[in-house]
């Protein structure tokens, strides 16, 4: 009987060797905070949880080795095995990368590399699947995507200035990304070759290979628009804008036994808990075993808007936990009119329950998700983009809790709170419909596909983020074709609902 070889392990090389003089910073641009967490935090978290990565290796600015250091830890980074001192050139640096890579293995072993800019924090993990599933039949990969603009060929005269010489064929062009793929035991060759080359010098490792290694074909991944490179000013504000709008997909458990063993003893507090997607995410999670407590005005008498209300909420469930891990806000109002019509009375409505109560919300919830590390889960709406005529109210405040989202990330990291939003497409909720009325059949995400993902946000380690929910429920597919966690997810659904008598 024939068995197939272990696949080769996959080692992914992060670059952090950058200074950040090229964009007047006194600190390297990779330290930089975006959306809560520095850029190298956010790069490493996407090789942490790509399922094709088994570990992961960071060449850092040597004066700023601590720092990285620190960042790992704090983060909880399991896969990074190591954080070393990068060289003074980018060869030199992947030199440092070859040799860390063949010492953790075993002799004669080989292994994927990955070697990939710490200021490229939007790589997407289809990507990094493709890298990795291209490096089964070649030996190098690389990433790039075709030019959108002509590229010329220049020659200066003298004091003339510069004049085109050449217009290449744009369709033939592509600009270059990371990662780029290699097997250890191909890069470690050319690098070996370039080493007895007086003149060598390279800015990427591709190079290097289709130089020295000319008969190894370098295979092409296509890559995407949002993988850019931090490198000059604009591009931190481009990078940040990204991360407002980029959907992020919240990393699904195992199975039921995982989000039992997540859940399990831990209390969450949910306001607007009487109905739609708040009373589901209550409901599921006390189906995996949470001790929940869902307010709301129609059952408890709880007022978001109040924050007697909202301190007396939380603090009861503490008195009777011990704890609180997880505080969720679903509450919102939606009132459709035109500003220029809309009443005293209707607009502080919206800006008490849609705004101040999340600050609230946030300020009581506070000292309570500081002692478990916990997270704070938010809400906005697809309108947060774009205001939207006849619900400015709505728009404007759920816009402001994306802003809220991103800058408490930020201020409570060093706390250990994780703050997330969720960013729901039109769902078919009690609200909605009292807004727009019935809509076709179909056309909605259901309250329940939501709530699974918000869990989903709520386990995960996660911070900063705007997860977006689009229309796909898995409770709507056949049990044949859903995936084994969504299934256990829809039995639990389908049991706390019989036993609640929903």
């Amino acid at each position: 009987m024939s068995s197939h070889p272990a696949p080769r392990r996959t080692i992914a090389v992060v670059l952090a060797g950058g200074t950040g003089q090229r964009i007047g910073l006194e600190i390297p641009k990779q330290l930089l905070k975006i959306a809560g967490k520095s850029i190298l935090e956010h790069t490493l978290h996407i090789f942490e949880n790509a399922p094709d990565v088994d570990e992961v290796i960071l060449l850092m600015t040597p004066a700023y080795v601590d720092d990285a250091r620190r960042i790992v830890e704090k983060a909880r980074l399991s896969k990074v095995a190591g954080v070393l001192a990068g060289g003074a050139t980018r060869s030199e640096t992947t030199r440092i990368a070859i040799r860390a890579a063949s010492e953790r293995l075993a002799g004669g072993e080989d292994c994927n590399l990955l070697f990939h800019d710490a200021v490229r924090p939007l790589l997407s993990q289809r990507v990094v699947r493709e890298c990795v599933e291209s490096l089964e039949r070649y030996q190098a990969v690389d990433v790039a995507i075709p030019s959108s603009d002509t590229v010329i060929v220049t020659r200066t005269h003298g004091d003339d200035g510069e004049f085109i010489t050449e217009v290449p064929d744009r369709s033939r062009l592509r600009r270059g990304q990371t990662p780029q793929g290699f097997r250890l035991s191909t890069i470690a060759a050319a690098y070996e070759r370039a080493a007895a080359d007086p003149f060598f010098q390279a800015t990427d490792d591709c190079s290097v290979v289709v130089k020295y290694l000319p008969d190894v074909p370098v295979h092409v991944v296509t890559g995407d628009d949002y993988n850019m490179k931090v490198t000059q000013p604009v591009d931190v504000f481009i990078a940040d804008k990204l991360f407002q709008l980029a959907s992020h997909a919240a990393p699904a458990q195992a199975g039921e036994a995982a989000y039992r063993e997540q859940l399990a003893g831990k209390t969450m507090v949910v306001f607007g808990g009487s109905y739609g997607i708040g009373a589901d995410i209550a409901r599921i999670a006390e189906g995996f075993g949470a001790r929940v407590f869902a307010m709301g005005r129609s059952t408890t008498g709880t007022h978001v808007e109040n924050p007697d209300h909202v301190e007396e909420a939380l603090s009861g469930a503490y008195a009777e936990t011990g704890r609180i891990d997880y505080v969720v806000n679903t509450a919102g109002v939606l009132r459709v009119g035109r500003l220029a019509d809309t009443d005293d009375a209707t607009v502080r409505e919206a800006l008490e329950v849609n705004y101040l109560a999340p600050v609230n919300i946030a300020r009581s919830a506070y000292k309570y998700l500081s002692e478990t590390g916990g997270q704070l889960l938010l809400f906005t709406s697809s309108s947060y983009t774009r205001g939207r005529a006849e619900y400015s109210l709505y728009s404007s405040t759920k816009a402001a809790m994306v802003n809220l989202t991103q800058a408490l990330a930020d201020e409570w990291a060093e706390d250990g709170i994780r703050v997330n939003c969720v960013n729901p497409e039109r769902t078919a909720t009690p609200m909605r419909t009292k807004a727009f009325g019935r809509e076709p059949e179909g056309s909605l995400l259901t309250s329940e596909s939501v709530a699974l993902t918000s869990l989903d946000v709520l386990v995960s380690e996660m911070t900063g983020h705007v997860i977006d929910v689009r229309k796909q429920d898995p409770t709507s597919a056949p049990a044949s074709q859903r995936s084994g966690f969504e299934a256990a997810l829809a039995d639990v659904l389908i049991r706390t609902t019989e036993e609640q008598g929903v």
